[in-house]
């Protein structure tokens, strides 16, 4: 295995951008730390509970008022289903493990009040531009119980023409048959989740799903008309070597999804309990980490795929793509999205949402869950009202995340500063990212270059106020 400097990896990142600098050991290991993946700003981990219900009804109520600053933004809805049949090692969701499906039926009436808990102050028939199923696993559901689910959301809000509607499939638990009725319930995006195809790999995770039977439902998904079929890979796992990772890049790759996200695997045992089971000496070092991810980005570009911004690869023609072509991305809880900056509504146990200029987060446990619900209150156990230097810096954060560029005049119009004068200090040290050729920095802008694209966490971590603070940062997936 090669363990020279990143003058390789520079090669395997993209071979066309011959701009890219050669970055020695030293810079690889400043710049591989943990750090936020920035589907918020601030990042969950900074939610308090002193933001509770009443704080979260007052939310509602401004927007049902019209009482926002801005006026509504469109209405996006997340439903958490947290069952699992068995557990995969490396899994850091709120799940619950159980081969009990009729443990499905009281979830959802409880979830059933939720809804309804918004619908009393929102009122019935909100306009919704996307709709998204996570857990856990949301095909856990029966075929009935997944109408039923579907129906409450249909009468209690209105999905807009065109809205995306997608949901979360294991390829071990699904079948061409299960695809046609989602199709019939009215989705039109899925998101399947593979990790890795390596045999050995799949046994060390216990996730044991066949190339064949993942090819199976991708054929049957392009017949059924799905808009966009998502894959999921994770990179950094036990057993995984950049050889065996790169024949799973080359399989997926066959496959023609139109979007691909590739995760980085942040083990903390210490956090997530399932993650326990995974031998960590089994798991790969760094440098082979670094190949893992020069080798996938290499090879989906070369496969054609377009490298949207932090971990998403899609096709040129997928909506995502046009997004990043048009300078429309956006970011919110789900990674990236061709959805306008939305209020989120999170239904279920540990769901997250953000109204206004809050965010907030359910009950992490079923438990506290049905008994918050029971008794008419909404599930919020802590969240955050943002602050205006908040929304400064998640403009900022987000403008990179999306666009890789900060127009200065911009964010001073909008939030009434002098961006030399209120990131002083920031600036100053975007200077050593600069000399990386990372960023191009200028008197009226930021510009994120074409490799500094690959470390964008990096560049965006600079403005997050609560990093610049808070050194114990484990608590975050590493960028690399």
């Amino acid at each position: 295995m090669c363990r020279q400097g990143f003058g390789t990896v520079r090669t395997m990142l993209n071979p066309h951008l011959d701009e890219v600098p050669v970055l020695t050991e030293a810079m690889l290991r400043r710049l591989d730390r943990p750090g936020p993946r920035y589907t918020s700003y601030p990042t969950a981990d900074r939610f308090v509970e002193a933001f509770g219900p009443p704080e979260y009804r007052q939310a509602l109520e401004q927007r049902s008022s019209g009482a926002m600053v801005g006026g509504k933004p469109p209405l996006s809805l997340y439903v958490h289903i947290p069952f699992c049949e068995s557990v995969c090692y490396y899994c850091a969701c709120n799940k619950v493990i159980t081969r009990h499906h009729e443990r499905a039926a009281e979830y959802l009436e409880v979830l059933a009040q939720e809804v309804r808990l918004h619908t009393d102050v929102l009122g019935q028939q909100q306009g919704v531009s996307q709709l998204h199923l996570g857990g856990g696993t949301p095909t856990f559901l029966s075929d009935d119980e997944l109408a039923r689910l579907m129906d409450l959301l249909k009468t209690s809000f209105r999905l807009s023409p065109g809205a995306e509607v997608s949901i979360e499939v294991d390829p071990r638990t699904a079948s061409p048959d299960r695809l046609r009725y989602l199709a019939q319930l009215g989705f039109n995006r899925l998101s399947f989740g593979v990790q890795d195809f390596d045999a050995d790999v799949q046994k060390a995770v216990h996730r044991v799903q066949p190339f064949e039977s993942v090819r199976d439902l991708m054929l049957a998904a392009r017949d059924i008309g799905f808009e966009s079929v998502n894959v999921d890979l994770i990179y950094g796992l036990p057993k995984q070597t950049p050889e065996s990772f790169q024949r799973t890049v080359t399989s997926v790759a066959e496959l023609r999804p139109d979007r691909i996200a590739l995760y980085a695997y942040a083990h903390l045992p210490g956090r997530f309990k399932p993650q326990r089971r995974i031998i960590a000496e089994q798991l790969p070092p760094p440098d082979d980490r670094v190949h893992m991810l020069g080798g996938a980005i290499a090879g989906f570009i070369g496969q054609g795929y377009v490298y949207i911004g932090m971990d998403h690869f899609a096709l040129p023609g997928d909506s995502l793509a046009a997004a990043k072509r048009q300078g429309r991305l956006h970011r919110n809880f789900q990674g990236y999205s061709t959805q306008p900056d939305c209020d989120l509504i999170g239904l279920g146990v540990s769901a997250i949402g953000r109204m206004g200029a809050t965010y907030s987060q359910n009950a992490k446990t079923i438990d506290e869950y049905y008994d918050a619900v029971r008794q008419g209150q909404f599930p919020i156990v802590r969240g955050l009202t943002l602050t205006r230097d908040d929304l400064v810096r998640r403009a900022v954060i987000m403008a990179l995340m999306c666009q890789g560029r900060v127009e200065f005049e911009s964010i001073e119009l909008a939030h009434l500063i002098k961006m030399r004068e209120y990131f002083k200090q920031e600036l100053e040290d975007l200077a050593e990212l600069q000399d990386f050729g990372l960023v191009e920095l200028s008197p009226e802008s930021i510009q994120v270059t074409a490799p500094g694209w690959y470390f964008v966490r990096a560049v965006a971590m600079v403005f997050d106020r609560h990093l610049r603070t808070d050194k114990v940062r484990e608590r975050f997936s590493r960028i690399i």
